[in-house]
């Protein structure tokens, strides 16, 4: 991919990426091509797209934190550009992501293949745990709505703040996790059952774009479009998500 790049620069730039948890796996197959390639070095910040903790990206742009290149859940990047924190012609469009389920490596794995099955398992559940981003306000507001389930999952369904969520289930913290394919599948000591029926889906879109403060606006954009190009879309569908045709 180093063609998208160009002759590398005569000389690097040092540029600052916040990275929220869905696009990760991808970015970090990509990120030391991206580097190989255009001789810039990048150093990442990790937070949410949304919520209260303070590593939240848009927390962190509003304490004035410096950023080069935003990856997020595509609407709350919409917020940040109507809101002037990001430039609206920098927005490029990464890929989108499904959510899945997991239980605990060793457990029985669930067939969550139909709306029914999916139904079942949940309430069969002792414990369910799920994101503070987009797929777990999705989980939360409208998914157990939609199961009939909402009153059932009260006090055994729990946001996780900051902490993979299937980490939480693998440590034996709950017994079944919902998050975005791509957040679970690196996670060590989970079973994967799959993901969540296609009329239940909630589809994120992964997006970047590049702050009005940015040090390195130019060099931050040449990130975006490397890491958006049909050449990356192996390395993004192999981590779970769903590349774009660009």
């Amino acid at each position: 991919m180093t063609a998208l790049l160009g002759a590398a620069p005569a000389s690097a730039e040092d540029l600052r990426v916040m990275n929220s948890g869905g696009f990760t796996a991808a970015y970090k197959l990509l990120l030391p091509k991206f580097e190989a390639a255009s001789g810039d070095h990048v150093d990442t910040a990790w937070g949410p797209s949304m919520g209260k903790a303070p590593e939240a990206i848009p927390n962190r742009l509003a304490r004035g934190e410096s950023a080069d290149v935003v990856i997020m859940v595509g609407y709350a990047l919409d917020d940040l550009i109507k809101a002037g924190k990001v430039r609206p012609d920098s927005r490029v469009d990464l890929a989108d992501s499904r959510i899945g389920v997991v239980v605990r490596a060793g457990e029985p794995v669930p067939d969550v293949g139909t709306p029914e099955k999916l139904r079942a398992a949940l309430l069969a559940a002792k414990s369910v745990a799920y994101s503070d981003s987009a797929s777990g306000v999705y989980v939360e507001r409208e998914l157990f709505k939609k199961l009939g389930i909402a009153d059932q999952m009260q006090g055994k369904a729990v946001m996780v703040q900051k902490t993979p969520v299937a980490e939480k289930v693998a440590a034996g913290d709950y017994a079944m996790g919902l998050q975005q394919v791509s957040e679970l599948l690196p996670v060590k000591g989970i079973a994967y059952a799959g993901k969540i029926p296609e009329s239940l889906q909630s589809v994120t879109r992964f997006a970047g774009g590049v702050p009005v403060t940015a040090p390195h606006p130019e060099e931050g954009r040449k990130l975006l479009d490397y890491m958006a190009a049909p050449a990356a879309s192996k390395d993004v569908a192999s981590t779970g998500l769903d590349p774009l045709a660009h």
